[in-house]
């Protein structure tokens, strides 16, 4: 085939999955994969793309808990408000950021990631800079809400962004190292602050009388300033796809683009009841591309582009009907209640086992348990990719949560040194079930349009966050904030519920589709996982019926349309009886 280049991975799966081929220019080639040129390429991805990526989300993660830090240095009684309207800046921002996640995220794949994500964190942090100048309440909720609405959409269009350059069991410790910057942002968030307010007066006041400046000011600041400088790097930095990746040679883009596109096509080749069992592959599975904006998803192997850019209506369709998605979510919001309370509150959590009020040592001694959370996160995250499991490790963070929250609420205020020995093995665990769910929707959502759709719908998942701001709330503080304790200790009992059942979901879900598989032919197993089109009814009965209805209506006619192309084609993706989910 002239025009066409063709890489065959060295390793086949165990199901000796066929070579597919790629259309780059150039003359018709076979290479055997070089494990020099395999090494080269990951490691440029690892040191020059990764390592960026995860500096956008540090920063993400400071200017979103950085009011905590703030408070801790007197912000509200320096400019004349009560504490509770930090609660009340910190439950409008989640209100914002969470019901903007999916259009955020469609956003970024309507625009592009390159384009999207550096301009949103231009002006979220002009937006940090001038929280140095509010004086009134309105002037705080407006900040919080403007930030509220640019972050929204950053994190699953930033992750499917990632997907593009991984494929699957590379990619869930790379999301760890990724993820990882809110719990290292929570310890560097607490050094800058300790810096900031132990230089210029630790008592929020002396630095007013010698500078004209208040320590939280210059933070906010500081802060501010730095994530502009890094969002205009960025326009720089990022490149559209691995085609396009500045620090590739031309082979090496050749390469990572082919080794993508395959991942996909060996795990297109599902195991069956009639060609063996669930052997774990020995090569990775998933294609993690996303489409051109022209073209959509397609259920073959025909696999699309590896551009930053592309949604069709069955995507969002499919993604919508999902009902996976929606009891994943619950969980999440359950299981993320820690996580968005001590990354802003923890400040505030640890005042009363201080002596005395002093806001630097207060920041400082939030660094540790954030650090036990970052490392636990990597290392539970490294076990999953190793084993190819995420809920797993996922129900032991949550149980290492429970041991630290049960500990927290039997212990009295009073024993501030096995308190806080508590609150690092709370943290610990508080980090790991977010980035493997996100992890899980990836690996089994094969459909790349679906997936950013999946991811949008999961970020609602933030609606932990105004639960913390309401629990977490001043008036809690002199009792050692035990009934916040008790209820975010009732919300990780729920969630780890929620995740047997799911986990239990999946399976009864796999062996019904092997049983389905059972009764079909050859010819209908191959018909079903490459066009989607095995006997069996293709469902959607209730649109079909709308768009009956909606085509006697010349003003519906967009809506008629609109579902017509949603559910013209057969199944895709996950919705194939033979995929078999990931556990």
């Amino acid at each position: 085939m002239a025009g066409q280049q063709l890489y065959e991975l060295a390793e086949a799966s165990p199901l000796q999955a066929p070579a597919r081929t790629m259309p780059p220019d150039g003359d018709e080639q076979v290479y055997a994969v070089d494990p020099r040129l395999h090494k080269r390429t990951v490691l440029k991805l690892d040191f020059l793309l990764l390592p960026f990526l995860a500096l956008l989300f540090l920063f993400n993660a400071l200017d979103k808990a950085n009011i905590g830090n703030a408070e801790s240095a007197h912000f509200t009684t320096d400019i004349g408000l009560d504490k509770s309207d930090v609660n009340t800046a910190v439950a409008l921002f989640f209100a914002f950021f969470v019901s903007l996640q999916p259009l955020g995220a469609a956003l970024g794949r309507r625009y592009g990631m390159v384009a999207w994500v550096p301009s949103c964190m231009l002006l979220w942090g002009v937006s940090t800079a001038l929280h140095a100048w509010v004086r009134h309440r309105w002037q705080l909720y407006t900040l919080r809400i403007f930030i509220g609405c640019l972050e929204a959409g950053f994190y699953p269009v930033t992750v499917t962004y990632l997907s593009l350059f991984y494929t699957r069991y590379e990619f869930g410790k790379r999301l760890s190292l990724f993820y990882g910057q809110a719990a290292v942002g929570g310890a560097l968030g607490g050094i800058i602050s300790y810096a900031v307010f132990s230089h210029f007066g630790d008592d929020g006041g002396d630095a007013h009388a010698t500078t004209g400046w208040r320590p939280w000011q210059i933070l906010f600041l500081l802060e501010g300033t730095l994530t502009v400088v890094l969002a205009m790097i960025g326009y720089f930095w990022l490149p559209h796809s691995v085609e396009t990746a500045w620090f590739l040679t031309p082979e090496e883009r050749l390469y990572a683009k082919s080794r993508v596109v395959q991942d996909r096509d060996i795990q297109n080749v599902t195991v069956t009841a009639r060609h063996g069992n669930d052997d774990e592959r020995e090569y990775d599975e998933e294609f993690r591309g996303l489409l051109n904006p022209s073209k959509p998803t397609t259920s073959t192997s025909g696999l699309g582009s590896l551009d930053d850019r592309g949604l069709s209506p069955r995507d969002i369709f499919s993604a919508i009907f999902n009902t996976k998605i929606w009891h994943i979510l619950a969980c999440n919001i359950l299981s993320a209640v820690p996580v968005y309370a001590f990354s802003v509150f923890l400040p505030l959590v640890l005042a009363p086992l201080t002596k005395k009020s002093n806001p630097a040592l207060l920041n400082l001694l939030t660094a540790p348990p954030h650090l036990c959370g970052a490392t636990t996160l990597f290392f539970f995250a490294r076990y999953s990719d190793r084993h190819r499991i995420r809920l797993m490790p996922v129900l032991f963070g949550l149980a290492i949560m429970v041991v630290g929250l049960a500990t927290v609420v039997a212990m009295p205020p009073s024993w501030a040194v096995p308190r806080y020995l508590a609150l690092n093995v709370l943290l610990s665990g508080t980090y790991v079930a977010s980035p493997l769910t996100v992890a899980w929707i990836s690996d089994n959502s094969p459909s790349p349009g679906k997936r950013a759709i999946l991811l949008g719908i999961n970020g609602w998942g933030n609606l932990a966050g105004i639960l913390s701001a309401m629990l977490f709330r001043p008036k809690y503080a002199d009792s050692g904030y035990i009934v916040p304790f008790w209820w975010t200790l009732a919300c990780i009992a729920l969630s780890a519920i929620g995740f047997l059942m799911f986990l239990r979901r999946l399976r009864i879900e796999n062996d019904s589709r092997q049983a389905i598989l059972r009764n079909w032919s050859e010819e209908e197993v191959d018909q079903e996982r490459n066009e989607g089109t095995g006997p069996l009814t293709q469902g959607h009965r209730w649109p079909k019926r709308v768009v009956g209805i909606a085509g006697s209506n010349a003003r519906l006619a967009w809506l008629t349309e609109w579902l017509d192309k949603a559910t013209q084609s057969g199944r895709e993706g996950d919705e194939k009886i033979t995929f078999v989910y990931g556990l």
